[in-house]
């Protein structure tokens, strides 16, 4: 089996870890990043719009996959789809959940009301014309089904990490205790929920919470919480080198999001061996069973995000209970795990088209 596997930059690196693990199953895998061989948006370089037309007609006639995974929603899927090439697409977030709190940001420019309509119709061409979409979580599953209720959807846990790589680093110089957070601000609706850190952070005078992450949203959130002096906001961190010493030094892990398909700092934080408290949304029920594998709280609830951080410090046990629970789950976000079962997959789809 010739499998391509198409994804951005920022996960090239997952993308790699993941080929590796099923080139050890006898897969011929190549990896690309989809930008390589696409148009930017409105491009009218005429050069450069054949460059990219070139190279894919040689990925085709040099590789000639028999299968291709999409990692996200590009024109680049067209391109295959046009070509009755079988593509399997890989639903890391609730797409359309997003396209929604996008819509209603205020003061949008005329370009990105006509990306956004380009970037639903895509989507839907993809969604519809694709063999089969896999889905990260149970949660985004049910999602996919209410808008396309005769697709093939299959369920893995495909926010792998390489476990051997997130072992404990030498430590920052952090105050503790401490708490941890890993973010972005792009998606108001997700960033929004940071807001119920500032009475959080006010009740619990004598814990220092380190924020590290970026994006458009930034100035909303960030001047209202760096007015308190147990807040210090580290920007971008290079990931993962830097994102693993981050985690080494934090006492818990904080994730406080209005929306997320499963949520990848959280797998990381409990491999680090981390108490995770966590935000009840989206896919994250799915790996934080509360009281067992860390602990859930419903949005703008600051007293039981208090209570669970005093509770953490104070008592030593049920810290180490928690982590010991979640350390049991984490194989099943290894790369090797999630390789079967993507083959699996391919598998079922090969003796389908077969019979």
């Amino acid at each position: 089996m010739k499998l391509l596997i198409v994804g951005n930059k920022s996960r090239n690196k997952h993308l790699v870890d993941l080929s590796e693990e099923l080139i050890k199953l006898k897969i011929d895998v190549k990896v690309i990043i989809d930008t390589d061989f696409i148009d930017k948006t409105l491009n009218l370089n005429f050069r450069d719009k054949l460059k990219k037309k070139n190279r894919r007609k040689e990925l085709i006639k040099i590789f000639n996959p028999d299968l291709v995974l999409l990692d996200r929603i590009s024109t680049i899927g067209e391109f295959f789809i046009e070509r009755k090439i079988p593509l399997f697409v890989l639903l890391r977030g609730n797409f359309w959940e997003e396209v929604k709190l996008v819509k209603e940001k205020e003061n949008k420019t005329k370009l990105e009301t006509v990306s956004i309509y380009r970037n639903e119709k895509l989507a839907d061409h993809i969604f519809s014309a694709s063999t089969g979409i896999i889905t990260i979580s149970e949660y985004l599953k049910e999602e996919v089904k209410k808008r396309y209720p005769t697709k093939d959807v299959n369920v893995i846990y495909a926010d792998g990490r390489k476990i051997s790589e997130w072992m404990k680093k030498e430590e920052k110089n952090f105050h503790h205790p401490c708490v941890g957070l890993v973010q972005g601000f792009d998606i108001w609706g997700k960033t929004k929920e940071l807001e119920t850190l500032e009475c959080v952070m006010k009740n619990l005078p004598h814990v220092t919470f380190y924020l590290a992450g970026d994006g458009t949203y930034r100035d909303k959130v960030i001047p209202r919480l760096e007015k308190f002096e147990n807040f210090i906001w580290l920007q971008n961190l290079d990931y993962p080198e830097k994102i693993i010493q981050f985690l080494s030094s934090i006492d818990i892990f904080l994730l406080l999001s209005g929306l997320e398909g499963l949520g990848q700092s959280i797998i990381e934080a409990m491999i680090m061996k981390k108490p995770v408290i966590a935000s009840n949304v989206g896919g994250i029920p799915e790996i934080v069973k509360d009281g067992e594998t860390g602990f859930l709280v419903n949005k703008g609830d600051s007293e039981k995000i208090t209570f669970l951080i005093n509770e953490l410090i104070s008592n030593s046990n049920l810290k180490e209970k928690i982590i010991s629970n979640a350390e049991k789950n984490v194989h099943n976000f290894s790369w090797s795990s999630i390789a079967i079962e993507l083959i699996k997959i391919f598998e079922k789809h090969r003796l389908n088209n077969d019979s």
